[in-house]
């Protein structure tokens, strides 16, 4: 197919790792495909044996055989293509389901600059739109290509048994034929690309606006993103008429080139009749095995139009494989059990590689194990980029971050994240049930221990109220919770992955002072024998504090014991307590 070589290497690569795994049901495939293929070439010759022993005056009974023969036959290539059909789909959809799982692992397994810069729904068209696409080309590829090429050969022998000149004219006219239509393969494919491109685009957008359709709605601005929304139709279009027009050039490309070839097999035929050479029954033969010829040489355009939008899937796929993240995994040194305590030595990071200005900048912090730190400051003073480091969505441009006297960079990222929790005043609520929430579908955890820490949050009301227990199904995005609810679901999965770190990132905003209430004995119980790091904007978050920092533009500008700063009149944190910690830090 005189593809170009990087993309033919991929191709047998996406071949080699996704489809030889399926060996055996090849292998099946491959028998079905011949005896498909047999049957095919077989036909044409007991209606040539028909035509030509009815031209004789002899019996009956040899017709009658033929045409019993024809008609089973015909019967048994129907069914072998049907079982054949099921089999190549069968394939196609057991391989594009391990492609799209890697391509879902892999993406998640990138960092925060890649999930930054690329929109949810730019995402999902990459692992599943793109990988649908794939879909013909892992099950058609076999038995449309593959085998139609093995019939399109065994039709020109069988000319060629027949005579010299007509399976040289019947060559010439399937190299045409395949010639031209891959030459009009290569001018449409850059054209499925870009519309794959824009397509992507357009459901990133749609994806972008969808997540933010409450402040869109709120602020009056639906008529703009529907502006936008059209705007971006309007540039697509083009391309899809570029497209197919491609498509169109093949598919009339394909009628003309057809109608040469029955033009050619005519004149021939018609040569040789004349020349004696022929019976009447074999000139029926040639017109049979050249129309059949067409078959394949349809199905080899047909699947090259799949090829042809595959190209710019598995560019788009082979793309996003080669996007590596900037955070890998360690060689997976230990972590002590129970808490854990935390350094940031000299710690300095920007979100623009760098090159911007520092986000943290030489930024010192001592943790001691079991320690419970108040991090204070105004928004953009890096708060939350702490925290973010600590779990290494970031790494530092400088310094080093420690946990339990271990540098995180040495730690694997699931052992990393396995140890520390984070709490935000953003909950995500998944399509699913309580179960499924709460212990991210890890069925190690047991009934029995989810349900007694939902007693211990004093959710029991709540709970005893599901009409189907843990298997009552939540809607995505919680909106069937209250904002207190959703918030006591997020302690109560830290809880369960039983940390020895836990960052609250004013996880109690969205708590009415009841419900605050009634989990402040909870907290005290998850910061048992745990460390933590409350990041805050309201002075009853800090109270059960053992230390506090305050950072102003990335750097600390008061750190110290909590109580000493509180009696020190000259320390900032005294000064924000007299005058309203929200007032001095918004």
């Amino acid at each position: 197919m005189n593809l170009p070589r990087v993309s033919r290497n991929h191709y047998s690569e996406l071949l080699r790792r996704y489809l030889l795994p399926q060996k055996r049901t090849l292998i099946g495939l491959a028998f079905l495909l011949f005896l498909s293929i047999g049957l095919q070439l077989i036909n044409p010759q007991i209606i040539r044996f028909f035509i030509d022993t009815a031209q004789s005056e002899g019996s009956l009974k040899p017709l009658l055989i033929a045409a019993c023969l024809f008609i089973g036959f015909s019967l048994a290539q129907g069914a072998v293509s049907v079982i054949a059909t099921y089999f190549s789909e069968n394939i196609g959809w057991k391989t594009t389901n391990v492609l799209r799982g890697d391509l879902a692992a892999h993406c998640l397994s990138l960092d925060m600059p890649f999930h930054k810069s690329h929109t949810s729904g730019a995402i999902i068209e990459r692992v599943d739109g793109d990988v649908n696409a794939l879909a013909n080309f892992f099950s058609s590829m076999i038995i449309n290509l593959v085998g139609n090429f093995l019939l399109m050969v065994g039709i020109l022998i069988l000319l060629f048994r027949e005579s010299w000149l007509i399976g040289a004219g019947m060559t010439v006219f399937v190299i045409a034929a395949i010639l031209v239509i891959q030459r009009i393969r290569k001018l449409a494919a850059p054209l499925w690309k870009d519309w794959r491109q824009a397509n992507a685009d357009l459901y990133g957008f749609i994806g972008e606006q969808l997540e933010g359709t409450e402040d869109i709605r709120a602020n009056g601005a639906s008529g703009f993103v529907m502006n936008r929304f059209y705007g971006m139709l309007q540039r697509m279009l083009p391309l899809r008429v570029k497209a197919f027009l491609g498509f169109g050039a093949m598919w009339s490309t394909t009628i003309v080139v057809f109608a040469l070839g029955n033009a050619m097999a005519f004149a021939i035929s018609a040569y040789l009749w004349k020349a004696g050479s022929i019976s009447i029954g074999t000139v029926y033969l040639i017109f049979y095995y050249t129309e059949l010829l067409t078959k394949p040489i349809e199905k080899i355009r047909t699947q090259m139009e799949d090829l042809q939008k595959a190209d710019a899937s598995i560019s788009r796929i082979r793309a996003l494989f080669e996007t590596r993240s900037s955070i890998v995994d360690g060689p997976g040194a230990t972590l002590p059990s129970g808490a854990l305590g935390v350094k940031f030595d000299e710690v300095t990071f920007s979100y623009e590689d760098g090159t911007g200005e520092p986000t943290l900048d030489r930024l010192v912090l001592d943790l001691k194990p079991g320690e419970v730190l108040g991090l204070l400051g105004r928004t953009g003073s890096g708060k939350s980029t702490l925290a973010r480091l600590l779990l290494r969505f970031y790494d530092p441009q400088e310094g080093s971050v420690s946990l339990g006297g271990t540098d995180i960079r040495k730690l694997k990222l699931s052992q990393l994240r396995n140890r520390v929790a984070m709490v935000t005043q953003t909950i995500e609520i998944m399509e699913g049930t309580i179960r499924d929430n709460l212990t991210f579908y890890d069925d190690a955890i047991p009934d029995e221990r989810i349900i007694a820490v939902l007693h211990q949050l004093g959710l029991t009301s709540w709970y005893e109220a599901m009409p189907e227990g843990l298997d009552t199904r939540l809607a995505s995005g919680g909106g069937s919770l209250s904002a207190g609810e959703a918030q006591l679901l997020a302690f109560a999965r830290v809880f369960l992955t039983n940390p020895g770190l836990v960052i609250m990132d004013e996880a109690s905003s969205r708590l009415d002072p009841m419900t605050e209430q009634r989990i402040e004995q909870a907290i005290s119980t998850l910061l048992a024998n745990r460390s933590c790091i409350i990041i805050a904007h309201r002075l009853a978050t800090v109270q059960r504090a053992d230390s506090i920092l305050i950072l102003e533009n990335g750097r600390v500008v008061e750190a110290g014991s909590r109580t000493a700063l509180a009696s020190d009149p000259a320390s900032r944190f005294s000064a924000m307590l007299a005058t309203g910690l929200e007032e001095v830090l918004v």
